[in-house]
């Protein structure tokens, strides 16, 4: 059995949870994953994950086991409740601190799952070294954890930093936060397939048989459905359609940022998950737009950076930082 001290990091998403024992290193011993949607309420999902970590459990004595941390979007760091989460099968207020302590029986930390991917970022990734900065995670919805003077920004009750769901467009897209015109109902995996949806059912289908087989107009022909890796490939082979999808969606994002950016000056923004793979194809609208909105004397000085992280690796290694607090 080995003897060394660890914690355990948990990231909780919509769609899928990563979990990792990690060492004070920042070695990540073992890591695993389960489809969040696998149990129908909190408690059996906890206990379902801690049955996946038994083996790799067993490899150490749990008096080493400092702690667990993890992130959930729209979780109250102060309290230990994840409260009305949009994009989680669980709804309402779910004390998942409490949950985690009763079933690993250790202490455990929470916090937003944006404010563990920063916190994994400040101290392994692209923003090593800095003291401000936003890092936006932009998978099934859009988070943001927002770092000021070397200290995560949590707010009163523990819940700042929800850029995904201020509002860019008055009377906009419904949220599943309940509101319209949430940035992350435009931002987003869910947001540019919306985006696309919109602009195939306003386009002219006249002009059909001239495009390429690859266009987006061909993909959505054949079952009116289309997904984001689909749009990406699109405007990898230069589809007009999907390229202007990114550029849309650049320009939504470059002006929130901006916005950002007068609130919290800092040296950089990192962009981070699925959507942000798509590399040149978001960034350059984004940053133009950026550039375009802020103010003067901002202008040239925020930059905008890819993770330095591999993105599973990435929110684990943040919410595990969390499991040395517990």
């Amino acid at each position: 059995m080995q003897h060394t001290a660890f914690t355990i990091g948990i990231d909780i998403g919509g769609t899928n949870t990563n979990w990792g024992i990690v060492n004070r290193e920042g070695e990540i011993l073992h890591t695993g994953h389960l489809p969040t949607s696998t149990a129908k309420n909190p408690t059996a999902f906890f206990e379902a994950l801690h049955h996946q970590m038994e083996s790799a459990l067993r490899q150490y004595n749990h008096s080493d086991i400092q702690g667990i941390g993890i992130g959930a979007p729209q979780t109250n760091f102060h309290t230990g409740l994840m409260m009305n989460a949009a994009n989680m099968p669980w709804k309402g207020f779910v004390p998942i601190r409490e949950i985690a302590e009763t079933v690993f029986h250790l202490p455990v930390q929470v916090t937003n799952d944006a404010n563990a991917a920063a916190m994994g970022e400040m101290i392994y990734g692209a923003a090593k070294g800095m003291r401000d900065f936003i890092v936006v995670t932009l998978g099934t919805g859009l988070g943001s954890g927002i770092v000021s003077n070397g200290q995560l920004l949590y707010g009163h009750h523990g819940m700042a930093g929800e850029l995904g769901h201020t509002i860019v467009m008055k009377d906009g897209r419904t949220c599943g936060c309940g509101r319209k015109g949430c940035l992350e109902t435009y931002v987003s995996a869910t947001g540019i397939v919306r985006t696309a949806l919109e602009l195939l059912e306003k386009e002219s289908e006249a002009d059909d048989t001239a495009l390429k087989p690859e266009s987006l107009r061909n993909m959505y022909r054949g079952n009116k459905n289309i997904q984001a890796h689909q749009i990406y490939e699109a405007a990898q082979s230069g589809d007009p359609l999907a390229l202007r999808v990114f550029r849309n969606t650049g320009d939504i994002l470059g002006l929130a940022l901006a916005n950002a950016v007068a609130v919290t000056e800092p040296e950089a923004i990192i962009l981070f998950g699925g959507l942000a793979k798509a590399g040149a194809l978001l960034f350059e609208p984004t940053a133009e737009a950026l550039e375009a909105n802020l103010l003067d004397c901002y202008r040239n000085q925020v930059k905008l950076l890819p993770s330095g992280l591999r993105e599973r690796e990435a929110s684990i290694l943040g919410s595990a930082a969390l499991g040395w607090r517990a």
